[in-house]
C-alpha cells in the first residue's frame, strides 16, 4: 500500500493526466466515421414521391375517373359498362377496359382462371369472337347485366385493378421514370395509354411520344422538363383530334396543362381542372 506521500503524489498526477486525457481523445477523432457519422449527418430532403406513391395514385384514379366518368368516385365505376359509339365496342369498369381492343377478353380471361364459372365466363367464346370489332354478336343482351353482376364480386374488383396496373399504369409510370419525369409527367404518360393504348398506330402512346420527341428531349436526355411535357401534350392533343369520339381535349387543355402551366410538377394538392366543362377539385 503506498505511503500517505505517494498518494498524494498519485493523486496530483491523476488529476493532471484527466484533461490531457480528455483533450488527447478529442483530437484524434476530430471527424467520427461510420454509425457515427451517420447518426451526425444531416438528413438528406426526401425525394418526391412518383405516381406509384400509394396516395399520388389514388389522385391518378379521380382524375382519370373524371374524365371517363364525370366522377372522382373511382371505386363506383367497377360495374360502369356502355358502349360510347367509339369504335371499341363496350367500354367498361375502371378504366375503361373494351370488347374491341383486347384487354376486356384479357381481363375476363384472368377472373376465370380465378373463380370459374364467375357471371362473364359463359361470355368468353363471345368475346374471343368481336375483339378487334365494335360488334356486340354473341354479348347482347345479357352482357352488360353479367358484367354488373360480377362488379359486386370482391375477386373481380381485384382483377380489374390488377389488370389496370399490368397494362397500363406500370408500364406508363416504369416509361416516365425512365425519361426523368416527375409525378405530372407520369400521369400524362398514364393517361395516354389509358385512351390510346400501347399498339402501333399512329395514335397509340408509343408514336404520341416519338412526336414528342421531335420536337423536345426528355429530361433523362438533358432537356427541360416543362418543355418536354408541352410537346408531348401537344401531340396527345393532335392524337385526340384524329378520332371524333375523343375529339374533346378538355382532359388535357383544362386539366393536364393547368398543372403544368403552374408548374405542380409533382401533382400536389390543391388540384383544381374541368373536364367536358364539369370542374372538379382534391383539396
Amino acid at each position: 500500500m503506498p505511503t500517505p506521500h505517494v498518494r498524494t503524489v498519485l493523486l496530483a498526477l491523476t488529476l493532471i493526466a484527466l484533461p490531457v486525457t480528455a483533450t488527447t481523445l478529442a483530437n484524434a477523432a476530430p471527424n467520427p466515421t461510420g454509425a457515427a457519422a451517420t447518426a451526425l449527418a444531416p438528413a438528406a430532403p426526401a425525394a418526391a414521391a412518383g405516381l406509384d406513391d400509394p396516395a399520388k395514385k389514388e389522385i391518378a384514379m379521380q382524375l382519370v375517373s373524371s374524365a371517363e366518368n364525370s366522377s372522382l368516385d373511382w371505386k363506383a365505376q367497377y360495374g360502369y359498362i356502355e358502349d360510347i359509339g367509339d369504335g371499341r365496342g363496350y367500354t367498361a369498369g375502371i378504366i375503361g377496359f373494351c370488347s374491341g381492343t383486347g384487354d376486356m377478353l384479357d381481363l375476363v380471361e384472368l377472373y376465370t382462371s380465378r373463380k370459374p364459372g364467375n357471371p362473364l365466363a359463359s361470355y368468353l367464346p363471345a368475346l374471343r369472337k368481336v375483339d378487334g370489332t365494335d360488334s356486340h354478336q354473341g354479348l347482347d343482351p345479357g352482357f352488360t347485366s353479367a358484367w354488373k353482376q360480377a362488379a359486386k364480386d370482391s375477386a373481380f374488383k381485384t382483377a380489374q385493378n390488377d389488370e389496370r396496373d399490368r397494362v397500363y399504369f406500370n408500364p406508363a409510370v416504369s416509361r416516365g421514370k425512365q425519361d426523368g419525369l416527375g409525378t405530372l409527367g407520369q400521369f400524362a404518360y398514364y393517361d395516354a395509354i389509358v385512351m390510346h393504348g400501347d399498339g402501333g398506330d399512329s395514335t397509340s402512346f408509343g408514336n404520341i411520344r416519338k412526336r414528342a420527341l421531335a420536337k423536345a428531349k426528355t429530361p433523362a436526355q438533358g432537356g427541360d422538363e416543362r418543355q418536354y411535357l408541352h410537346a408531348f401534350l401537344d401531340a396527345r392533343v393532335w392524337a385526340m383530334k384524329q378520332e371524333e369520339a375523343h375529339e374533346d381535349t378538355s382532359r388535357v387543355d383544362t386539366a393536364q396543362r393547368v398543372f403544368l402551366n403552374k408548374g405542380n410538377l409533382n401533382l400536389d394538392p390543391p388540384l383544381d381542372w374541368k373536364v367536358y366543362g364539369d370542374s372538379f377539385h382534391i383539396g
